[in-house]
């Protein structure tokens, strides 16, 4: 472990209502890590998540914004580290990799390193969340290239510049959307790696809820797609505009051909209308892709202001 020594590493863990498994996290972590400070972020339990993780010897802080987003942002803006193992609160994923995670973003220089899950278990990855976890994946490598097979998994491991240049709009489980167009946005050094998930403990029900967080995550995907690659995406909508003016107007041009007359006035105002709204929606996506080019250089500046993670010689 010559690499990590030196390094100081924080374990994040957001929470909400993870009596039943906080503990048990916190100990594994710091078997795991002895060296790292673990900080549980409680984001307004209603059970005793706040106490056992404060006996079980973690840093406890409270995140009064309800939401995994809000307390990301918390996170990021307030722990101070080199290395930041994030994971769920819920015992599902396995503290005995966290060492080799780590180990291995500073070996080879990454700034994310995630966790993807592996399990034979149906009830710990139900095919709802599985499938919709395959398509918002898709969504995200179609829109934005280079992606991940597990992009919705809760186990990662950032670099400190990764974390201090993580702008954070995001306020729910969308979040980690935002987490990895952030990485690909930027073209930082990430990796994967295959890790154990298991099933909540009895007792224990997920936060998560397939349809609507799915949708929330849709949305999110589709607000990155038009703030980063604006370009694009109003140069869709410019094009189907001129499209469906075009249709429209070929039996205008049949009729005016045939008679030397435009009987059907109103489709061709609709058909003029829509052409000038795909002029108008093309120049919008000009302007925009000039700001977001700026603002990209921006974010890449702050992100290089801070080291890169350095193999200890030790």
């Amino acid at each position: 472990m010559s690499a990590l020594a030196g390094q100081r590493i924080a374990i994040l863990v957001p929470c909400y209502n993870e009596a039943l498994t906080i503990g048990t996290i916190v100990r594994d972590f710091r078997a795991c890590l002895p060296q790292a400070e673990v900080y549980v972020f409680d984001n307004n339990s209603k059970d005793d998540t706040a106490a056992i993780a404060r006996a079980a010897g973690a840093t406890v802080r409270s995140v009064p914004l309800q939401g995994k987003g809000n307390v990301i942002r918390r996170m990021f803006a307030d722990v101070e580290a080199d290395i930041y193992i994030m994971v769920d609160g819920d015992d599902t994923y396995d503290a005995s990799v966290a060492p080799q995670m780590a180990q291995r973003l500073v070996d080879e220089g990454l700034d994310m390193l995630v966790g993807s899950r592996v399990t034979d278990e149906q009830e710990a990855y139900r095919f709802g969340h599985r499938f919709g976890n395959r398509m918002l994946t898709g969504c995200v490598a179609t829109l934005f290239g280079r992606s991940f097979s597990d992009m919705l998994s809760g186990y990662r491991v950032f670099s400190r510049r990764y974390v201090k240049s993580f702008a954070a709009h995001a306020t729910g489980f969308e979040t980690e959307t935002e987490l990895t167009v952030h990485a690909l946005e930027l073209r930082m050094p990430v990796g994967e790696v295959e890790t154990r998930y298991k099933s909540r403990p009895e007792g224990s029900s997920s936060k998560l809820s397939t349809y609507r967080d799915g949708a929330r995550i849709l949305l999110m995907i589709v607000r990155l797609f038009k703030t980063e690659k604006p370009l694009t995406f109003f140069s869709a909508g410019a094009a189907l505009c001129v499209l469906l003016a075009f249709v429209l107007a070929i039996p205008i041009f049949e009729t005016y051909l045939q008679t030397g007359l435009v009987p059907r006035m109103p489709t061709a105002l609709l058909c003029t209308a829509l052409t000038l709204f795909g002029i108008i929606l093309l120049s919008c996506g000009l302007i925009l892709d000039t700001v977001t080019k700026g603002r990209i250089e921006q974010k890449r500046f702050a992100y290089l202001a801070v080291p890169a993670p350095v193999r200890s010689n030790g």
